[in-house]
């Protein structure tokens, strides 16, 4: 989020120094409190439609992105027309002038390439068009020029120039941090399928072994425990959703434990206190389940005690704005030095590549603050909190799309 206040800033300051230049309409200063002059209205003005426009076009470069962001943009430049194309086709024009679409494909050629803005004269012979001259600035992401910003005015303007620059800059930061909103969305959709890619070999093998061997000695524990499979596998690779709920998310882990304690028998106990209130909280997709696999592995499998028994306790509560989640186990532990190894993903011994992706996929939604806390010592078990926040926008409205 610094990243794109920065590039706000560094973008709209230009803007503003032309919309103020321009100063297209008076101030009212007693609806403006206190934006009394023309100056602070002008500037007032060219925020609040930098604003507005800027929306549509995190979600890209489309012809729907265009013309809702067109009619703002040609407000902040006070042109007769202007135009957003891609690399192919005029996708949306606002104002006067659609007829010179075509021309303007023709000469936008040389700019696409290079790069390089470029103002001309357009040829028309309708007397009473307004629009006479064309001003082209590339939209231009990662030196890759996705298309144009086209100004339309009635005469040349040295001033049009480099408003429409600053604006086309302005807006191809926005482009930029749409790309980056995919390669996020992109990157989370990699380290779910790295998850799936982890749990599945391991824990399918383990868990059909334990079926098969109930089949002919206690048939009704067998369906049972295959019920349980199939919707435990059912939910880890559905292929839909970043989001989930912490009930669903809950919920596969009940399918899970049912799965090891059948394997481990009384060698595991599970302690869960869940408060009700705290079930419906958004939260990524598989983010829990791996912790959960995490605890068994480092409390059953590589505990080293003359019990092997190992207890796990799994509490949600309400804290607030957040949900805070624990998950604790009295097993082996791990040396803290390679703990911060597995996280930094410099190491990654068995269940180390589920605590690095959850820690990252978290750090990513909710922010560095939100990454997760583990307390753990060799031989002191391991403690991991998560603290989820209970209304982050976005996140509970893609959760709610993914159940429904």
């Amino acid at each position: 989020m610094s990243g794109f206040l920065a590039g706000l800033c560094v973008a709209v300051l230009p803007v503003l120094a032309v919309g103020i230049w321009l100063g297209r309409r008076t101030a009212r200063p007693k609806s403006l409190g206190g934006l009394g002059t023309p100056v602070e209205h002008a500037t007032f003005e060219t925020l609040h439609t930098a604003s507005l426009a800027a929306p549509p076009l995190r979600a890209g470069l489309t012809e729907e992105t265009a013309r809702k962001s067109a009619r703002k943009l040609r407000s902040l430049l006070g042109t007769d027309a202007l135009c957003l194309t891609d690399r192919e086709q005029v996708l949306v024009w606002d104002g006067d002038g659609a007829h010179h679409r075509a021309e303007i494909m023709e000469r936008l050629a040389g700019a696409l390439e290079t790069g390089r803005g470029e103002a001309f004269r357009l040829t028309c012979d309708i007397l009473d068009c307004s629009v006479r001259w064309a001003v082209v600035a590339p939209l231009t992401v990662d030196d890759r020029v996705h298309g144009a910003l086209v100004a339309c005015a009635p005469r040349e303007s040295a001033v049009l120039v480099r408003a429409a620059g600053e604006v086309a800059r302005w807006v191809s930061v926005q482009l930029e941090l749409a790309d980056l909103d995919q390669s996020r969305t992109r990157l989370i959709e990699a380290e779910i399928k790295a998850l799936r890619a982890q749990i599945s070999p391991h824990f399918i093998f383990n868990s059909l072994a334990v079926i098969a061997s109930f089949v002919r000695t206690d048939p009704e524990r067998a369906r049972e425990l295959l019920l349980e499979f199939a919707d435990f596998t059912r939910y880890s690779f559905r292929r839909h959703g970043d989001f989930t709920t912490l009930a669903d998310e809950l919920h596969a882990i009940d399918h899970y434990l049912a799965l090891v304690r059948a394997r481990f028998g009384d060698r595991l106990s599970v302690t869960l206190q869940i408060a009700p209130e705290v079930l419906p909280v958004a939260l990524p997709f598989l983010c829990l389940q791996p912790l959960v696999e995490n605890a068994v592995k480092h409390g059953l499998e590589g505990k080293a005690v003359s019990s092997g028994k190992c207890h796990i306790r799994i509490t949600a509560q309400d804290a607030g704005a957040e949900a805070l989640v624990v998950i604790e186990d009295d097993g082996a532990g791990m040396d803290p030095a390679l703990l911060r190894r597995i996280l930094a993903r410099e190491a990654s011994p068995s269940g180390g590549i589920g605590l690095s992706n959850v820690d990252d996929r978290l750090r990513q939604v909710y922010g560095d603050d939100h990454g997760l806390v583990i307390e753990t010592a060799k031989g002191a078990g391991m403690k991991i909190t998560v603290r989820i926040p209970k209304y982050r926008p976005g996140v509970h409205s893609a959760a709610r799309l993914t159940r429904e």
